[in-house]
């Protein structure tokens, strides 16, 4: 009972003092973990500079093609080395379960100017192939805003941003796969190739159909700066509306704009984006700000200054591109409080964000048990027509803002065959003229109201409401996050026949973990979330 009692009177105190625990502790412990993480890269590199790519790579066939010569007994799914800790997914594969392959890839390949294609390796992070590319002009055509996202993991995961509503998902920019199969035999896949079967469903697959030896990304041409236009809205009828034309859902020969975002504050109160790429005359006399400075408002603080009268700026390419890195969205908040404050922001704030590695490396089980309680942290593609119920929806349920929107296309490639793990978008609902739907993420953030004032939370009933609603507009769930679907629901909500496919054709089964097992929580959430909200009822 004294166990107890204390263990219940620590929680408290941590939750009241969150944000002084982790100035103290988290921020200067997450900075020299980066230093030495970033160390360790910098020296895998130097290394191998003395290799190639196709030794590197051969070194990756030879360990699997030994484990391919273990007993039957002795074989083990095969995974990748990576920490858990490295990853930005919000769960913990067991791969002490795994025979685990190190994947030491980390290099920029080729850039080819005439084809618009860069080729990279897969431990290549968002933040590098910015510095890479955008002193010579391109970005890829779908950039993550957090600069530690690995190129790979969002190939074999899925990635959105606000360019999505002229290209589509992460997976639309990627023009081949080079890829070591169960067998140890290197592929290389592409839409029109003999293994195009296996080219729609590597995405949204997490390493569970072979493992990801490099690949090859549509880049676009850019100028230095973004032309940022804020639009305030003033009613969720005003919101769902404009973004529906904007994003060029209600007619494909509309003029859109390179990039397009929603922030949501308040169900009747949003800021829609608009960007355009610019150039900048030097002896013009226009608004410049680069949103990264470690000492400026949080990107959607800044934004928020928009509601009453809207307004325009430039931001330097890579600072808009990262806007939202430094606050992690705007979850850095549930830790931080007081973060955005310009004292704080002045002194402290270029040890931010604390770095999600460090985050996950020093995450108990306790630990992990009460985050997933008490914050929300989900993205969910849904058709942009539903934009008003999602909302609706997400604000009953959890009650927490803001609320991200992106608009993105969904495309029907193969006239309604499957074509990966996602539906080809029904008919009904294509854009006229196109092959693609205008669907939507939808960001939810943070700590949930109802923990914030302490009132009664089941997280369980709140997360299955909302996968439900998503099954039932024709919606995913990202799979980085928390799911709690049986495996019948999964394989409601995702379609998982060419998958099944694949998986036979390239003996993947007994050699990979299946796609639920390896995204499922390691965690029981469903009992979890039940016996906190029982606690939260007493």
């Amino acid at each position: 009972m004294f166990l107890e009692q204390a263990k219940a009177k620590a929680i408290r105190w941590l939750e009241d003092n969150r944000g002084l625990v982790i100035v103290v502790f988290c921020l200067p412990a997450s900075f020299l973990f980066d230093l030495f993480i970033q160390f360790r890269i910098w020296l895998d590199r130097k290394l191998s500079v003395t290799t190639t790519h196709q030794h590197r790579v051969q070194k990756i066939q030879d360990q699997v093609t030994e484990w391919s010569k273990l007993p039957a007994s002795e074989k083990k799914p095969l995974c990748t080395a990576r920490p858990n800790w490295l990853s930005l997914s919000t769960t913990f594969f067991d791969k002490k379960k795994c025979h685990q392959v190190p994947i030491d890839l980390h290099d920029v390949l080729r850039l080819d100017e005439d084809n618009l294609t860069v080729t990279v390796e897969p431990n290549v992070t968002v933040r590098e192939i910015c510095k890479y590319l955008i002193p010579k002009g391109y970005t890829l055509a779908v950039t993550l805003e957090i600069g530690d996202a690995t190129l790979g993991g969002l190939a074999f995961g899925v990635g959105m941003t606000t360019y999505s509503h002229k290209v589509g998902l992460y997976q639309e920019a990627i023009v081949s796969y080079e890829v070591v199969t169960a067998d140890g035999k290197v592929i290389h896949v592409t839409d029109s190739n003999e293994h195009s079967d296996l080219f729609y469903c590597l995405p949204w697959s997490h390493g569970t159909l072979g493992f990801l030896v490099g690949l090859t990304l549509r880049i676009v041409k850019v100028k230095p700066y973004v032309h940022m236009k804020y639009i305030p809205c003033h009613s969720q009828e005003d919101y769902c509306k404009k973004i529906m034309e904007l994003s060029g859902a209600t007619d494909k020969d509309a003029k859109v704009a390179d990039y397009l975002e929603v922030t949501i504050y308040d169900k009747e109160e949003a800021v829609i984006m608009v960007g355009n790429f610019a150039d900048l005359d030097p002896r013009s006399n226009v608004k410049v700000n680069d949103v990264c400075w470690f000492y400026k408002p949080w990107f959607y603080k800044h934004v928020e200054t928009f509601l009453k009268r809207g307004g325009e700026e430039y931001i330097p390419l890579e600072s808009y591109l990262l806007r939202h890195n430094r606050a992690i969205f705007w979850v850095l908040e549930s830790m931080i409080p007081f973060g955005n404050h310009p004292v704080f922001r002045a002194f402290l704030g270029w040890l931010c964000p604390p770095k999600p590695a460090f985050l996950k490396f020093t995450t108990t089980q306790a630990v992990r048990e009460m985050t997933f309680a008490k914050q929300v942290f989900q993205d969910i593609v849904m058709p942009l027509d539903t934009l008003k119920e999602q909302v609706d929806t997400a604000v009953k349920l959890f009650d927490t803002y803001p609320l991200l929107v992106y608009p993105c296309r969904i495309y029907d490639h193969k006239e309604g065959a499957p074509q990966g793990q996602l539906r080809a978008p029904p008919k009904s609902r294509l854009v006229s003229g196109t092959n693609y739907s205008m669907f939507n993420d939808l960001g939810v953030y943070g700590t949930p109201g109802p923990v914030e004032r302490r009132e009664p939370y089941n997280p369980t009933y709140a997360m299955r409401a909302m996968e439900k609603f998503t099954r039932d507009v024709g919606g995913y769930s990202f799979l980085y996050a928390d799911i709690f679907m049986s495996e019948e629901e999964f394989n409601e909500m995702f379609d998982m026949t060419l998958y099944n496919q694949v998986r036979g054709k390239y003996h993947c089964d007994g050699a990979f973990p299946r796609l639920y097992d390896k995204v499922k929580p390691e965690i029981d959430v469903i009992a979890i979330g039940e016996t906190y909200a029982v606690k939260k009822d007493d």
